[in-house]
């Protein structure tokens, strides 16, 4: 049996790992495409303001309620009952699998810098039939990684998160170099682009949030640490060094060349950056880091995606299959369930023809609602306490939630609704098979029937749209 715990260094490298992952080397195109200096200045410092008291909010709880293992799913549950924890356990599950996929169109995106050329297209976007190959190869290698015990795959993770941070590196004593005021400064509050300034900080909420999904990777783990005060220590170690490769990475970008010109980069943009600044080297150096970044931040969101609906099996919001692990303490169930869903969608997106910046706002949004009620079970524990610190630090994560639910916009909203209607019948099944369906409040059984009935209309508005 494989019992070893996972240690403060591979608990930081795991949260480090699955936030930085394909999303920073998008990040200059994806940024300067909708805001500028100003705006992103703006957007940055609101969003390092919500992360960070996030991070203190997941801290506090891992300190406050050691006895709930999982984090983001358990939270949901013990403050506001079966339902908004299923909920957050789905929206989270969902926004894995879906952040598992675009890790896996982008590797083979950033292949094809070195595989396409003008009449010849292999790898694409992603989306093409050797990527499906390609893609489903990469998949089930990382599966039977994953099957051999998670201090394995946490091992693997801490290597690929040191070979990340070479590149990135790199890139920012360069990019220092290269940084010239007179660009940065040039249209800096984006009169250009004619849109508001307040427009474009909202424009930035969904991609800023993204390259920081990952952040409670420690705490749904947390069964699995060493330490239990090593959780809330892991995620602001690995939350302040993530915050400052992002704003480096972003705002030098803009001084290297105009808002405008690496808006129309095509992505990773980064590589386009280092050719400016070294020449093609500059490509193979970034296309390569992509690859190990990714395959790194696929190997932690596999791990985190597996153990939520082992984690919602045990407390009977999942069916009970997903409960079983093997030899090595893996949850093998839920994993053949995550990476299953991720296999079928790799083929829609081939299908489809979707690309890495779709899959990104959707997984954005999922992740919303279980992101929320971690800042609204900490102001509930602060009345259960009468304690005014954990009221402040709990209102302002909760804010900064709700801030991102009103940014991400209408359409992001329903297309939410429709995901999340397909796992209440699942929900429902597990309360069944566990007799607790009449363990429902009746404001939970209301609930229930307005998701699925609103899903219907939300369904036919974007078929309109």
């Amino acid at each position: 049996m494989n019992n070893k715990k996972l240690n403060l260094t591979a608990l930081t490298a795991l949260v480090l790992s699955s936030m930085v992952g394909a999303g920073v080397f998008s990040l200059p195109q994806n940024m300067a495409e909708v805001a500028s200096p100003l705006a992103l200045m703006i957007g940055w410092s609101i969003t390092g303001i919500g992360i960070l008291f996030l991070a203190i909010s997941l801290l506090l709880l891992s300190r406050i309620r050691p006895d709930l293992d999982g984090g983001i799913y358990t939270y949901a549950k013990e403050g506001f009952g079966e339902l908004v924890g299923f909920c957050s356990a789905w929206g989270y599950w969902l926004c894995a699998v879906i952040a598992n996929v675009s890790y896996l169109v982008i590797v083979f995106a950033a292949l094809s810098f070195f595989t396409d050329h003008s009449g010849n297209v292999v790898f694409g976007d992603g989306n093409t039939w050797q990527s499906l190959i390609g893609e489903s190869i990469l998949l089930w290698i990382i599966h039977w990684l994953v099957l051999r015990g998670t201090q394995t795959a946490a091992g693997i993770n801490k290597l690929a998160t040191l070979a990340k941070l070479i590149p990135l590196s790199l890139f920012i004593i360069l990019a220092i170099f290269a940084f010239k005021i007179d660009i940065f400064k040039f249209d800096f509050s984006g009169a250009e682009m004619g849109i508001p300034i307040w427009q474009q900080v909202k424009n930035t909420m969904l991609i800023t949030l993204w390259v920081f999904i990952g952040i409670e990777g420690a705490v749904v783990v947390s069964a699995r640490a060493q330490r239990r005060k090593d959780v809330g220590l892991a995620t602001l170690l690995a939350v302040i060094s993530a915050l400052s490769i992002y704003i480096l990475v972003t705002l030098l970008s803009l001084g290297i060349v105009p808002r405008a010109e690496l808006a129309a980069m095509k992505n990773p943009s980064m590589a386009s950056l280092m050719i400016h600044m070294m020449g093609n080297y500059g490509e193979i150096i970034i296309a390569a880091g992509l690859i190990v970044s990714v395959c790194g931040a696929y190997l932690s969101w596999t791990i985190m995606a597996t153990e939520i609906p082992y984690i919602a099996s045990l407390h009977g919001s999942f069916p009970k299959i997903f409960k079983s692990q093997n030899k090595n303490n893996a949850p093998s169930s839920s994993l053949w369930l995550t990476n299953g869903a991720v296999q079928l969608a790799l083929i829609l997106i081939w299908l489809s023809g979707s690309n890495y910046n779709m899959l990104l706002t959707i997984a954005s949004e999922m992740i919303l609602v279980p992101y929320f009620l971690v800042g609204a079970f900490l102001i509930k524990i602060s009345f259960e306490r009468a304690s005014k610190g954990l009221l402040i630090i709990g209102a302002v994560t909760s804010l900064y939630g709700l801030w991102l639910l009103y940014a991400s916009g209408t359409i992001n909203l329903l297309l939410s609704v429709i995901l999340y209607m397909p796992g209440l019948f699942i929900f429902l099944y597990a309360q069944n098979q566990n007799n607790n369906k009449k363990s429902l409040s009746r404001l939970e059984r209301n609930a229930i029937i307005i998701i699925i009935f609103s899903s219907i209309p939300a369904f036919w508005y974007l078929l309109h749209i």
